[in-house]
């Protein structure tokens, strides 16, 4: 696969009508699900465990989109697939008064994996640039008056760039996907969720509230990608549409970068095989 073909350039002027929502690939669905998938999720499964192993590089996963278009079912069908030791997914909602009473980036510091991890974000930080301008939040925080002025959202896109870099630059590979996906393949999710009795619990009435302002969140998120995706930090703009699709070009993109980091398992040194002989021996003569 050409992962490049969804990658948001940095030198490129992002339109998210240069991104369909929806590719005519030639692979069946079955073939995805059955095959595709299944190869691409044991690559990743055997890179993840040499990266467990070698404890050097952790892995920071952003998922970011509308209301459903994937991102749980992302985790659900890649990254649940992984030894569960070496993976940290962190949710975050409306942040809690005690978060408010913090700077912005601090409650997001809980998500990050340790060496050895990789820790995926369902929704980030990125809610603190996006959530505040479609509701207008900012005049109801804690944050002080002379903070809030028409920059405050080119300085956060530096302050989250600038984060990025510093985990980049201290061992810890940044990726960011970005599900896309159509108004009209959002109104037949959320109706299958409210008419079906075995989805019920997966609709929320806030969906169908924050889908009137879907104009404003496109908006947005083009002004998001053109100003985070970077060579260091990139975005994939995938065609969430085609969610079978989508969860392979995640599962792709992740075996790349694996494959980049190169994790190795440790090796022993002459002191370490002796005794692991002896104890070998030792398991051998028990009775």
């Amino acid at each position: 696969m050409d992962t490049s073909k969804y990658l948001a350039k940095q030198d490129q002027k992002i339109d998210l009508k240069m991104y369909p929502t929806s590719v005519k690939n030639g692979i069946a669905e079955k073939e995805l699900k059955e095959k595709l998938i299944p190869e691409s999720i044991q690559k990743l499964k055997e890179l993840h465990l040499k990266l467990q192993a070698e404890e050097e590089k952790g892995v920071v996963v952003v998922l970011q989109a509308m209301d459903a278009a994937g991102k749980d079912e992302a985790v659900s069908y890649i990254f649940s697939n992984l030894t569960a030791q070496g993976l940290k997914v962190t949710s975050f909602k409306k942040p809690t008064d005690e978060e408010l009473a913090h700077d912005y980036m601090w409650r997001f510091h809980k998500g990050l994996p340790a060496r050895g991890e990789i820790g995926v974000f369902n929704r980030s930080y990125y809610e603190e640039v996006i959530a505040p301008r479609i509701h207008d939040l900012l005049e109801s925080t804690p944050l002080p008056d002379e903070l809030i002025d028409e920059n405050i959202w080119a300085i956060r896109y530096r302050q989250i760039n600038n984060f990025e870099r510093y985990l980049v630059e201290n061992g810890f590979p940044v990726v960011k996907f970005f599900f896309n996906m159509s108004k009209e393949e959002q109104k037949k999710r959320l109706l299958e969720r409210m008419k079906n009795p075995d989805k019920n619990w997966e609709f929320s009435f806030n969906d169908v509230k924050e889908r009137q302002h879907w104009d404003g969140y496109q908006h947005i998120f083009e002004d998001m990608l053109n100003h985070t995706s970077t060579e260091y930090a990139p975005w994939y703009v995938l065609p969430a549409d085609d969610e079978w699709y989508s969860r392979y070009i995640v599962s792709e993109v992740m075996v790349e970068l694996l494959e980049k980091i190169n994790p190795k398992y440790p090796s022993m040194s002459g002191e370490e095989k002796e005794k692991l002989d002896e104890a070998i021996k030792l398991l051998e003569k028990e009775e």
